[in-house]
């Protein structure tokens, strides 16, 4: 498959690189790619990852058969406005941001919450796309690689279509997720949810001084 992961950053990075060692055709969308190849950080990781193509948020989504949005939760409708709807159309997003607000400082807030999510703000912006909500509750290095956390944990689906949940988890399945540990939620309205594990989220990294930990749902 061709994937474009949009965004930079270590989470974009991780699951890119992820996705090339799972012999995928993968290209990393960013705004600007002339100033993110002059960045050290970037210029280091592209050194061991070559395959891995950078280009602007329009060429990735055009070429992309999946993308991913890796973007920060903030910025995300810019981006996508960036990668130009024509671009989007009938395609899987696996929305993995999450909407942090940073401007009062830290911890940060979540902007929309409660009533909205993210996830929903991007489908009903971009109608076509098909949005996934998943890989949201958990570390980046947890996301490509669950075996990292001993014993049973895991992650949820929200969305609109089945066909896409079906090819998003199937992309879970060739990260390590097994199927028992893979819950669907249901429509993209229970994003709300999942996006509002993050200040719990938060305040378990400070209190265990680590962030190799994720959720696990224990029934009856």
């Amino acid at each position: 498959m061709r994937y474009a992961v949009l965004g930079t950053g270590i989470v974009g990075r991780t699951v890119a690189a992820r996705l090339d060692g799972l012999g995928h055709q993968v290209v990393i969308g960013t705004r600007d790619p002339e100033a993110t190849v002059g960045r050290d950080e970037y210029a280091q990781w592209h050194q061991d990852h070559p395959g891995i193509g950078l280009a602007s948020f329009a060429q990735a989504a055009r070429d992309g058969e999946i993308l991913v949005n890796a973007t920060g939760g903030q910025a995300s409708i810019a981006a996508l406005t960036e990668a130009d709807a024509a671009h989007l159309d009938g395609k899987v997003l696996v929305d993995i941001a999450n909407p942090l607000d940073f401007s009062g400082g830290f911890p940060p807030v979540l902007d929309p919450v409660n009533d909205d999510s993210l996830a929903e703000l991007i489908q009903r912006t971009f109608p076509r796309l098909r949005v996934v909500k998943t890989l949201n509750t958990m570390n980046c290095q947890i996301m490509v690689d669950p075996a990292r956390v001993p014993g049973e944990h895991h992650v949820f689906l929200s969305g609109e279509d089945a066909d896409a949940k079906k090819a998003v988890r199937e992309l879970l399945h060739s990260f390590g997720w097994p199927e028992a540990s893979v819950l669907d939620l249901g429509g993209i309205e229970t994003a709300r949810g999942t996006e509002m594990l993050l200040p719990v989220w938060l305040r378990l990294m400070g209190a265990l001084g680590h962030a190799d930990f994720n959720f696990h749902i224990q029934g009856a």
